[in-house]
Order: C-alpha cells, then sequence, then structure tokens
C-alpha cells in the first residue's frame, strides 16, 4: 500500500502541487477581495446570583428561567426594530445595501461607462430586520449564561450595536414585568373588595342569628359539642387500651402455641440452645413490652422469667459440653437433660399465669369500652334534638371564617405586589459588555489558507486517481506478465526525434560518403530517423534494448538454426517496423547472415524508409514474375538484406496462403542465419494469422502507456494461433523517467546513472 501511494504521489505529483497552487492562490485573492467581518461579544448573567439589599415579596409563584426563550427574545423583531430606530441603521451603507461588494462594482462599472450612478432602494423595514437578525446569534453558555454576537464590518459598529441590542432587551423585560404588576395589582384590588365585603356580610349574619335565638357557646363551641368531643376522647383511649390488652393476650396465645412441652426435645441438643428455647426466649421479651403499670410487666414477674431462662441456658451450656465428653447416654448428660426439662415446664407454667392475667385485664377494657361507647351514644342522641339554629349559625361561621381568611391572603399577596411595583429589577445583568474586537471573525485566514490547501490537494489527487482510472495502457514489464502472462523481452526507452535526426544524419553523411555507389548493385537508402538509431549510437540503452530481444532470440529452445522472427503490434504506429529494422542492424553487425522482409504490403512503411524507390517487392517473388535476387536490397554498412513490401496490386490474402510463400520462406530459411519479418498489426487486418504459420516464433511489441489491455487481449484472442507462437512481448516507446514513478518499487533498475557507468548513451 505504501508503494502504491509513493508511486502515485511520484507520477502526478506535478498535477497536485498545480492544483494545490491555484487553490492557494483563489484563497488569498478570496481574503484579498471579501470585505472582512468583526464580531462583538456580549454576555448575561439570567437570575441573580446574590440577592438584593431590598428584597421585594413575591405574589406569584417563581418559576425557573428558559434560556431558549430568552434567546429567541434577543433575537426578536422587536428588539431588532428597536435597535434599528435607535441607532438610525436604516442609514448605515452596511444595512441598506448601498455598503456591498455587488453596489459597489456596479457603480463603478457606470463611472467608467460615463453612466450617472445608480440609487439605492430605500430596503423596507423587513428588509432591514432581516438583514439585522442574519448578522446577530445568541446562545447558551452555562446554564444561566447567555451570550450575544452581532457581525458588522466596523470592530466599533459591532460593540456598539451589540451593547444596544443587550440594553433594548434589558428595557423591554422591566416594560414587561410593569405591565404585569399593574395588571395583577388593579385585579387583586378589586377582589380585595368583593371579599372585604362578602367576610363582613357573613359575621353580621351569625351575629343576628344568635342574638335572635338567643344561644350562647363557651369558648366558641357549644355545650353538646363539648360533651361529644370528650365522650369521644375517651372513647379512643378505651378503645387504645382494649388494643392492647388484646395484642398481649394474642402474643402469650402465640408463644404458647409454638413452646408445648411435647414439642421441646429432652436430647440430642446442639452447640446453640434449640429452637423451642429461642422462640420462647424472644416471645417472652416481646410479652414483657406492656405498657408501664400492667400487672404482666411487674418487675417480680420479669425476675423470675429471666431467672429461669439464666438456669435454662446455662444448663444447656453444660449438658452439651458434657455430651460432647461423656456421650449422651451418660447418667449426668440425662441428669442434665431432666433438669432442663423441668426448668422449660416452670417456663411455661409461669407464661400460662401470666397469659390468665392479661386475659383478665383484656376483659376489663371491653367493659370499659363498652360503657363509653354507651355514653357517647347518648349524648349523640341528644345533640340530635339540637335547634335548627345551631347548625345555621355553624354554617354561617364556617362561611364567615373562610371569607376572611381567604381576605387576609389577598390583603398579603396585594401588599407584596404594591411593593414589588414600586422597587422594578431584572433578572438578567451584563457580565461581559462588548469591545471592539481585535481580530476579524471572518473570513479566517488560518481556516481558509489550509482549506484552499487541502481542497487543491483533494482535487489535484482526484484528477491524478482520473487520470489512473482512464489509464488502460501497459507502464511496467510486470503489469504486462500479470496481464497477458507472457515475458516482457525488453523496454525498448523513448527516443528523442531531433536528437535521434542529428546522431543519424551525421552517420548518413558519412556512409554516404564512404560508399561504393555502382549502379548494378540496390542499396538500402540510410537517412535519419529512428531506423537508423541501433547502428547509429550502437553504445545507447536503445540498442541495449535491441540487444535484450536478441538474447531472448537465442535462449528460446523452440527456435530452429535458421531462425524466422516475426514482429506484429496490436495497433498501427506502435514501433514495430523500427525494432524489426534496429534487430536486423545488430544481428547483422554481428557478423551474421539476415534478411528483413516487409510483409505489411497495405501500409509498407518500413520499405519507405529502407527502399523508397523500391518497384519489386515480395509479391512479385511470390507470384514468380521476379527472383528473389532481382528484389532484394543491401545495406552497405551492416550487410543486411532487405525485401520490400511491394509488388503486383492484386496482392492479397490469399498471396500468404499461397504454397510459393512457403517456397519462399523455405529458401529464406536455406539462404540466412536470421529472417526477421515485419507483420501487420493484428487489429486492423488478418494478415499476420496467415503468416503465423511460416514463423518459428511472434514478438509482440506495444507501445508503452497507449495500447490498452483490454484492445490487446481482445486481439490475441481473436488470432489463436499468434497467441501460442508468441516468444513474448518489448514494451516500447518507454519514457524510463516516467517509468521510475509506476515501477517505484524496482525503480532504480532504470537509472540513467548505472547504464552511463558502462558507457551507453541514451537519446531519450
Amino acid at each position: 500500500m505504501l508503494n502504491l501511494a509513493v508511486g502515485f504521489l511520484r507520477r502526478h505529483y506535478l498535477v497536485i502541487a498545480v492544483a494545490a497552487a491555484l487553490s492557494v492562490s483563489v484563497s488569498i485573492v478570496f481574503l484579498k477581495i471579501v470585505p472582512p467581518t468583526y464580531t462583538a461579544q456580549v454576555k448575561i448573567l439570567l437570575g441573580s446570583s446574590k440577592a438584593p439589599s431590598v428584597q421585594p415579596q413575591s405574589t406569584l409563584d417563581d418559576t425557573p428561567i428558559d434560556l431558549d426563550s430568552q434567546i429567541e427574545i434577543l433575537k426578536s423583531k422587536a428588539i431588532a426594530t428597536a435597535v434599528i430606530n435607535q441607532l438610525n441603521l436604516a442609514n448605515d451603507p452596511e444595512f441598506n445595501g448601498k455598503g456591498s461588494p455587488l453596489h459597489n462594482a456596479m457603480d463603478m462599472i457606470r463611472r467608467m461607462s460615463g453612466m450617472a450612478p445608480q440609487e439605492a432602494k430605500i430596503p423596507s423595514m423587513d428588509e432591514l430586520v432581516d438583514a439585522f437578525q442574519f448578522r446577530i446569534s445568541a446562545f447558551r453558555v452555562t446554564n444561566a449564561v447567555i451570550e450575544v454576537d452581532f457581525s458588522a464590518s466596523d470592530a466599533k459598529r459591532a460593540a456598539v450595536i451589540a451593547n444596544a441590542i443587550v440594553k433594548n432587551y434589558f428595557d423591554d423585560q422591566l416594560k414587561a414585568k410593569t405591565d404585569e404588576h399593574h395588571t395583577v395589582t388593579a385585579w387583586l384590588h378589586d377582589r380585595l373588595q368583593e371579599l372585604g365585603n362578602d367576610a363582613l356580610n357573613a359575621e353580621r349574619a351569625v351575629n343576628e342569628l344568635k342574638a335572635k335565638s338567643n344561644i350562647v357557646s363557651a369558648g366558641g363551641k357549644f355545650q353538646d359539642e363539648e360533651q361529644v368531643s370528650a365522650l369521644n376522647n375517651r372513647l379512643v383511649a378505651a378503645r387504645a387500651h382494649t388494643a392492647e390488652a388484646m395484642a398481649r393476650v394474642n402474643r402469650f396465645d402465640t408463644i404458647l402455641a409454638s413452646n408445648d412441652i411435647q414439642s421441646v426435645p429432652l436430647t440430642g441438643l446442639d452447640a446453640v440452645p434449640d429452637r423451642a428455647t429461642n422462640a420462647l426466649g424472644s416471645g417472652l421479651n416481646a410479652g414483657l413490652n406492656a405498657p408501664e403499670g400492667a400487672t404482666l410487666a411487674s418487675p417480680n414477674n420479669t425476675q423470675i422469667l429471666n431467672s429461669l431462662r439464666q438456669q435454662y441456658l446455662e444448663y444447656a451450656r453444660r449438658e452439651y459440653e458434657f455430651s460432647a465428653k461423656l456421650g449422651p447416654d451418660h447418667m449426668v448428660v440425662v441428669n442434665l437433660h431432666a433438669t432442663m426439662k423441668s426448668i422449660r415446664q416452670t417456663i411455661l407454667d409461669e407464661v400460662h399465669r401470666l397469659a390468665e392475667i392479661a386475659k383478665g385485664d383484656f376483659e376489663e377494657s371491653k367493659q370499659q369500652q363498652r360503657e363509653v361507647e354507651q355514653q357517647l351514644a347518648q349524648a349523640v342522641s341528644r345533640s340530635r334534638n339540637t335547634s335548627s339554629a345551631e347548625l345555621s349559625i355553624r354554617e354561617l361561621e364556617t362561611s364567615a371564617k373562610g371569607y376572611r381568611a381567604l381576605y387576609e391572603s389577598f390583603l398579603q399577596r396585594y401588599m407584596g405586589t404594591v411593593q414589588q411595583g414600586s422597587f422594578p429589577i431584572t433578572e438578567a445583568r451584563v457580565i461581559s459588555p462588548a469591545s471592539p474586537p481585535q481580530k476579524k471573525s471572518k473570513p479566517k485566514t488560518t481556516l481558509v489558507l489550509p482549506i484552499g490547501l487541502l481542497g487543491g490537494i483533494a482535487f489535484g489527487v482526484a484528477l491524478g486517481l482520473l487520470g489512473e482510472l482512464r489509464d488502460r495502457g501497459f507502464r511496467t514489464s510486470s503489469q504486462i506478465e500479470d496481464r497477458l502472462h507472457l515475458p516482457c523481452l525488453s523496454v525498448v526507452p523513448l527516443l528523442r526525434r531531433r536528437k535521434v535526426n542529428e546522431l543519424t544524419k551525421n552517420a548518413a553523411t558519412l556512409i554516404a560518403a564512404q560508399a561504393d555507389t555502382r549502379s548494378d548493385q540496390r542499396m538500402v537508402a540510410r537517412g535519419s530517423g529512428t531506423c537508423w538509431a541501433a547502428s547509429a549510437m550502437p553504445s545507447s540503452r536503445f540498442a541495449e534494448s535491441i540487444r535484450s530481444i536478441r538474447t531472448a532470440l537465442d535462449l528460446s529452445p523452440n527456435m530452429a538454426p535458421s531462425r524466422v522472427v516475426g514482429l506484429t503490434s496490436t495497433l498501427p504506429n506502435e514501433g514495430k517496423s523500427t525494432i524489426a529494422a534496429s534487430l536486423a542492424q545488430l544481428v547483422a553487425g554481428a557478423g551474421k547472415r539476415v534478411i528483413v522482409v516487409d510483409c505489411d504490403l497495405r501500409n509498407p512503411s518500413l520499405s519507405a524508409n529502407l527502399a523508397p524507390y523500391a518497384a519489386v517487392g515480395i509479391a512479385d517473388v511470390i507470384s514468380g514474375e521476379r527472383t528473389l535476387e532481382d528484389a532484394v536490397w543491401t545495406d552497405s554498412v551492416t550487410g543486411l538484406d532487405f525485401l520490400p513490401g511491394k509488388g503486383v496490386p492484386r496482392a492479397n490474402l490469399d498471396t500468404f496462403s499461397s504454397e510459393q510463400t512457403k517456397k519462399l520462406f523455405d529458401q529464406l530459411r536455406k539462404t540466412y542465419d536470421y529472417v526477421i519479418v515485419d507483420l501487420p498489426p493484428l487489429a486492423p487486418v488478418v494478415d499476420t494469422r496467415v503468416i503465423s504459420a511460416l514463423l518459428d516464433s511472434v514478438v509482440l511489441v506495444v507501445e508503452w502507456g497507449r495500447t490498452t489491455a483490454d484492445v490487446i487481449e481482445h486481439a490475441l484472442s481473436a488470432a489463436p494461433n499468434v497467441y501460442d507462437t508468441l516468444l513474448g512481448v518489448v514494451l516500447n516507446k518507454t519514457d524510463m523517467k516516467a517509468m521510475k514513478a509506476y515501477a517505484n518499487h524496482f525503480g532504480d533498475y532504470y537509472n540513467q546513472e548505472h547504464y552511463a557507468r558502462y558507457g551507453q548513451l541514451t537519446a531519450e
């Protein structure tokens, strides 16, 4: 992954750098053009943290302050309108549109064109409010603090407007409280008068009815009412005493029911006293909690029970110890157990006695309760015979008391409201007033420039990725081997035409001066061009890459002694003819007999370079009209022969599928050590599929970065016989510097410094 990223950066760093530079430039221009904005800040504390020196009495329920509601009030249209009118913002160019960059630009254009500046339209109050509210923001800082921000192009103006917003907010709050106090006070005053009249009328009615009925009450109560109240108190006390007595009887019954003498084990006591004894002890303790003065809880009874219990626990402990030492059947243990049984029976007898006493107390309490209930029933019966006047008096007194209590309550609230209305306060204060900001709030240079830089880098990366997605050509030898499953025989560098033309032209001039100009010999035309780069620059990287192809031919186990090799490509102009000519020159220069056969009859570009004036070619030889010796041209320097791709116009596909063509290639195989055939491209025509049967092997030439893998795969799949004879692939016209960026994991392999140490020149 790291290698892929490094390779991507090496390939597209220039695009990324240019995009980043342009983006930063645009950001700088943006910062220069856009006017700065300054934001003033005011902080308000809602709710006083310290009580005022004069604390009015609140007449309404205290409710917590809703900060969200106060924020909406601060940003409301009413506050905005008040500030606009107070500071006359309708004439401020920043708000009425005269100071906008668009308006200034239009005025400048009109002045430059000789037209009178257009008068700006006076904005309405709604438009001013919208512009004002767009510049204000309010938000909570803590649970009791609100920050109000206002933005303007002038720092002092922003601070003045922010403070004005808060001041008008305070004035609005005081006015709202004053109006509320006036409304509440008026309503309480009217209600007090009504309640006072109602209470006075009710009290007068009570006094008039008492005087009319000659009814007297003592202590505010009637005589029958006092008697019933006293009997009720006595009945409550009697019932409580009866309930306590019954509870004691129930507790003793529970103790006796759970601690029967037959249920207590006589032997086998454990280290802890048995359950019955524990239950008996806890029950006795509960039974002893009788009220003071009761017969059951007398000190004598308690002392007897406690003494018996202590004796029982002591014998239980001794019985446990002797049982552990002597065994449960020893006489001492048996005696102790009998003693414990006797003590337990004594305890149960004492509990029976106390239970009988408790039952007697319970019966006595029930009798007293019945007597009090009879007396209360007689008193209630007498009270029912009371005259209806007493009932009316009670009703009137109750009504009078209610009216009087309600009047007192409203009077207290009225006084508090009057006091609070005379002492107006607001529940907010400024804790940090606005001051002219020293730095602009936007556009922020520290934010715009990094965003511009990152945006430019992202855009450059996107362009690079788009280029990567569109690049479907082969860039490295490993791509060829992975995609086509064919070996890469050589990576041929791209030749710079100007430099190559200069070198080959000088070589051609020198050769022409030394050449034998016999008229009966057809000599290959030497000139400038890439076809002669291999012989003109034998120490170059280009020539070395051609030698790699020859080495692959010589080491191939499928080659015959006389090697017939065809060079083809998928599309035209991929350099197959140049590779064929260069390979023939290097092989011929090594003393081998070589002939180059131009079989691209539809576009004989190699014949146009090597034998432009040839009138006889391979088609004439195949047809039998001319002999091979009549059509071959020879290079005076390397000695290689060339059979042009020309001949009779009727030459077509049938020409290469004929028996005469096979005989021609057999003759060439016997005459030459190497027969190098320049084949037509695979995609446009089908000639190569026919000729491949006459060849030992085929070399596929692929142009670096141009021919897409999909096209090559499709062409090879359509020509399976060609694919079977392929010896390998030559990556031609390779930009060696750019290739280092694609093959970054072995990019140093293509470093020119390594080749220069061995005297190899470059024409790339």
